[in-house]
């Protein structure tokens, strides 16, 4: 578990370089927003996942 862990980890990190070379090559302030908007989105995705599933869950242990 402890190698998955580490392997996810250096992998995240090179995510974020990426996105940080990116920006920083001259980019437009467009692309920036738009980058910006996506880690956004990604970050939003799965509470709003999970908020439907748990509503539906609960909806099925108080049903009358």
């Amino acid at each position: 578990m402890d190698v998955l862990l580490s392997l996810y980890t250096n992998l995240a990190n090179v995510q974020c370089a990426m996105c940080r070379a990116v920006l920083e090559t001259g980019a437009d302030a467009e692309t920036a927003k738009s980058l910006n908007d996506g880690i956004v989105y990604l970050m939003v995705v799965p509470y709003i996942l999970v908020g439907i599933v748990g509503y539906f869950v609960y909806q099925q242990l108080n049903k009358k």
